[in-house]
């Protein structure tokens, strides 16, 4: 990081200190943005893009990273206050699956600050952070943004408290929230402050949210409301906030909503105007090209590494947004169902500035997206997307209007991997295998699968079956075994033409609603004859405002209003995990003994090799 002092001017980072702002010859500042993470000045960090975006409509920006909470509250009374308003995040994660583990355990690490050190945050941050500045400053604006608060601003499951929270905008006490991604809502509220529109006023901006009076009307537009059960019915009867919630993801996934959602809570109503468009590919090239330093702030110079930094630095997002929409995944809820991409030219760019950092030894850590092979794809026909409110392209079949053809992407392959510093472009992201499976046969379809293969593999490929129960696959809204299958067939296939010994790593996740104990039995007879010992696994965790989330709190599928089987307790679900380690001397016995109650000697038998009326001599303990 003393590079990094060397090659920059502290002002071309954005101000975190008194010091640096008068450095810059300022005043007095527009906006100060506080953030749960470490201050890292790159695209794939959501508060550098946010104050960068600031910063570009002419305002004086300073961000104050991970303020401390808990003393006499001087990171927070160290700027004063701001001439338009106050921004604040918990970060790029809820702080709560940040916190903690899906068993409720304190994590140790926090991969957003120095060393991976945790207690940087805390719990439930963005209420914090914003509870402290309306406490010290009443009457200056504060305006929500990032996950935490997108996901969390209606009434949401709170699986860490175990209960049904209101609206973030109720205990935050914020004046407005920003939901999705940023740029555009934040672009047009500054524009109409600058206008000399009172902040109070401001009630018409897409994608955000805020509180008035229940009983107050609402100014008239062109968009239609939309009145879900109120905060109270959803605690007294769970299938109304399983209801609340189709309607939600619906107008959250529409190209063009023109609802706005009411719902009030007690004597107050929130109130969620509709989703902007999706940010066009020269939109979102714009923000790449703002002046990033791509690296952290040199505040953390003499601190040890900011691992989810370490782990992106050398890694290229080629687009955002996710048309799968698995059930239990934040990312078509956040980023929107809509793939918005970059251009080549600005990729390339981008792969060149990589190439040149001091530290980059010749290989590109990742080039991919939250689904890393969708990029450029979209509707054959847009009108038809238009009147579309199905959550998924993808389940139960690939949309028939969605053109996935990926021959873009190859070509962007193949040339990230030509320039001349670049001995490999790795895909690290996960890719959705179902996207190309039902095309394997044509050409442009069978040339990407190879080219990944063969050139773009580091060793692992990561994709995410996630199940082989089809009763949990479908829930899911995942692909079936067969498919898994054929792909796996495939890409050992590959590898031995070129003479290659690269590994498939399969993820999977237990005590998702309506997965069972017999049903994890099942996976894991079926991955040990695959000769997968499982790695990647997980148990599920609940998460605001995700499908699955729903149906773990209601027991109820929000889109048939049938009940689903839903492992709750602690107990159950660590009863379910441990079929992920049936090789373990530690769980043996235990999961013969439940596969004899249930009769199950057939996967007993595929297991430990036990047949009726033979002793057990299975050594399944060693490595295969």
């Amino acid at each position: 990081m003393q590079q990094t002092e060397k090659k920059y001017q502290i002002n071309t980072w954005l101000p975190t200190t008194k010091k640096e702002v008068t450095k810059r010859g300022w005043d007095e500042l527009d906006v100060i943005l506080f953030s749960g993470d470490a201050y890292v000045d790159h695209p794939s960090f959501g508060p550098a893009v946010i104050g960068r975006i600031l910063e570009s409509l002419g305002l004086k920006v300073a961000i104050i990273p991970q303020p401390n909470w808990q003393d006499d509250l001087r990171d927070f009374k160290k700027l004063g206050k701001p001439r338009l308003f106050f921004a604040v995040t918990a970060g790029c994660m809820d702080s709560m699956v940040n916190h903690y583990t899906a068993n409720k355990r304190l994590r140790s690490n926090d991969a957003y600050t120095p060393g991976g050190k945790s207690g940087f945050r805390p719990d439930y941050a963005s209420v914090i952070y914003s509870n402290i500045l309306k406490k010290l400053f009443p009457d200056t604006p504060v305006v929500l943004g990032g996950v935490e608060a997108s996901l969390r601003r209606l009434t949401h499951y709170d699986y860490w408290s175990n209960q049904l929270k209101p609206g973030i905008l109720i205990d935050s006490k914020a004046d407005l929230l920003v939901y999705g991604m940023g740029e555009k809502p934040i672009s047009e509220l500054v524009k109409l402050l600058q206008q000399g529109v009172p902040f109070n006023e401001i009630t018409s901006v897409k994608q955000t949210a805020y509180i008035t009076k229940a009983n107050k009307e609402l100014s008239s537009t062109e968009w239609t409301d939309e009145v879900l059960f109120n905060h109270k019915e959803c605690l007294q009867d769970k299938r109304k906030f399983a209801r609340n919630f189709k309607i939600i993801e619906e107008e959250s996934n529409r190209l063009k909503s023109i609802k706005r959602l009411i719902q009030k809570v007690d004597k107050q109503k929130i109130i969620i105007n509709p989703p902007f468009e999706p940010i066009t590919d020269k939109e979102l090239d714009s923000v790449y090209d703002l002046p990033f330093t791509r690296l952290p702030h040199p505040k953390y110079a003499k601190k040890e590494v900011i691992p989810a930094f370490e782990m992106i630095k050398h890694s290229i997002t080629l687009h955002r947004g996710c048309f799968g929409a698995c059930s239990f995944c934040t990312i078509s809820a956040h980023q929107g169902k809509f793939i918005s991409s970059r251009s080549e030219k600005s990729i390339l760019k981008e792969a060149k500035q990589v190439s040149k950092m001091d530290d980059f030894k010749g290989y590109i850590s990742d080039i991919g997206g939250p689904s890393a092979n969708m990029y450029k794809m979209k509707g054959k026909n847009l009108d038809i997307c238009k009147d579309c409110k199905r959550a998924s392209c993808l389940y139960p079949k690939v949309c028939k209007n969605l053109d996935n053809n990926p021959a873009e992407l190859t070509k962007l392959y193949k040339q990230v991997s030509a320039i001349p510093e670049v001995k490999k472009a790795f895909v690290s992201s996960g890719i959705r295998y179902d996207l190309f499976m039902e095309n394997i046969n044509e050409p442009d379809f069978r040339e990407y699968v190879e080219q990944l293969i063969k050139n773009h593999v580091s060793g692992r490929l990561k994709i995410a079956p996630e199940h082989i129960s089809e009763n949990v696959l479908k829930i899911m809204r995942k692909p079936n075994l067969k498919m898994f299958n054929d792909f796996k067939r495939i890409f050992d296939k590959v590898n031995a033409k070129y003479q290659l010994k690269q590994q498939l790593i399969p993820y999977f996740i237990s005590s998702h609603p309506a997965c069972t104990n017999i049903d994890m039995a099942e996976l894991a007879a079926e991955t040990k004859m695959m000769n997968f010992k499982l790695e990647q696994v997980q148990d599920f965790t609940p998460t605001p405002m995700t499908l699955a989330t729903v149906m773990y709190y209601s027991g109820i599928n929000p889109y048939t209003m049938e009940k689903v089987k839903v492992a709750r307790s602690k107990q159950e679900k660590l009863s379910q995990r441990k079929f992920f380690f049936w090789y373990k001397s530690e769980f043996r016995n235990e999961i013969i003994s439940e596969l004899k109650k249930a009769n199950r000697k057939d996967i007993l038998d595929k297991l430990f090799g036990i047949q009726k009326g033979k002793k057990n001599k299975n050594k399944s303990g060693r490595k295969r």
